[in-house]
């Protein structure tokens, strides 16, 4: 179910979607880097202004589900306008930043993005573009990405899929007459 949440700014409810706490699995692969499982926590929050805030983290795995290393860490600000024009702006820890272009599909929760501007350090890894699309698919976010070098064609590189991450707390403050002890709830 997709929660509105009432100091949400009127124009980000088609993106409600995305907010929360999301936490999931992967998989990296891409020509000169490490192929690679990779685990995320990935968040969206919202402080009543017409933006959402975005944040990244990724590792990379081992064959058990054990976290190895820092992949990759992104951070961003998530924008869209009545005509359901999606504009992304990311920083990432590599030294790239991104101008991404794109839009919610009718009538579904996903977004198809597309670099319109990027820039990176000089000892940034070679980057021309990417795209991305996300998805919210029954009660999850799913998502791939491509990316293109000077001497690599558009390809797919990552995708996750990531479940909500949810705080018991959440659901306690729901519950309303429990008992003291805790015991008798359950007898």
């Amino acid at each position: 179910m997709i929660e509105i949440p009432s100091d949400l700014h009127p124009e980000l409810v088609p993106l409600a979607f995305l907010l929360g706490e999301w936490s999931g699995a992967g998989v990296h692969d891409f020509p000169g880097a490490e192929k690679c499982n990779f685990g995320q926590e990935l968040s969206f929050t919202h402080d009543g202004r017409p933006f959402l805030e975005y944040t990244s983290h990724t590792w990379v795995l081992d064959a058990e589900g054990n976290k190895v290393r820092p992949l990759e860490s992104e951070s961003g600000y998530w924008r869209i306008d009545a005509e359901r024009k999606v504009d992304v702006t990311t920083t990432r820890d590599e030294g790239v930043v991104e101008i991404w272009t794109g839009e919610l599909a009718e009538g579904k929760p996903q977004i198809d993005l597309i670099t319109d501007t990027a820039a990176r350090l000089p000892e940034a890894p070679e980057y021309s573009g990417g795209k991305r699309l996300y998805g919210y698919v029954n009660g999850d976010l799913m998502w791939v990405g491509e990316k293109a070098t000077p001497s690599v064609p558009m390809r797919a590189y990552m995708s996750a899929h990531l479940k909500k991450v949810v705080d018991p707390r959440e659901w306690a403050a729901d519950l309303k007459d429990l008992p003291d002890d805790g015991i008798a709830f359950f007898k």
